[in-house]
């Protein structure tokens, strides 16, 4: 198992595992996400990569304030191998090495065997409410 650094040449196989993993949803097109992302702190865009076929992937992000994690993904055949724990380390220890405080991320409410993943990697629920305001639609 490798993980590094999404290339270009990843993005198929990235879209496909997001879809297989149930990620995707019809206002978030996932190929725009992709080219913003390649856009800014391409090196905060991970991949897990076995035998030549991408089985995981996280996006992070850092603004100089906080740290912000998403699009973590593993693919069924590797769940409960600690692959999911791996790239979250690796996107801390980037977030880290740029000075981030606080990592921040978000799981949808009916999502039980996410949240308590991310309990389990020591995550707490914020006494925050999440808001959202579309600035580009990428629904056509």
């Amino acid at each position: 198992m490798k993980i590094r650094e999404f290339a270009d040449a990843d993005e198929e196989d990235v879209v496909a595992l997001w879809s297989h993993c149930g990620l995707t949803r019809p206002w978030n097109d996932p190929r725009k996400d992709i080219a913003r992302k390649k856009q800014v702190q391409r090196d905060l865009f991970l991949v897990a990569e076995e035998g030549g076929r991408i089985v995981g992937s996280v996006m992070g992000g850092y603004e100089g304030h906080r740290g912000w994690v998403n699009y973590l993904a593993v693919h069924e055949s590797q769940r409960r191998s600690g692959l999911g724990r791996a790239l979250m380390a690796e996107v801390e220890a980037r977030l880290r090495a740029l000075g981030c405080p606080k990592l921040n991320l978000q799981v949808r409410s009916e999502n039980q065997t996410a949240l308590a993943f991310y309990d389990r990697l020591g995550f707490r629920v914020d006494a925050a409410v999440s808001l959202g305001k579309r600035l580009e639609s990428d629904e056509e």
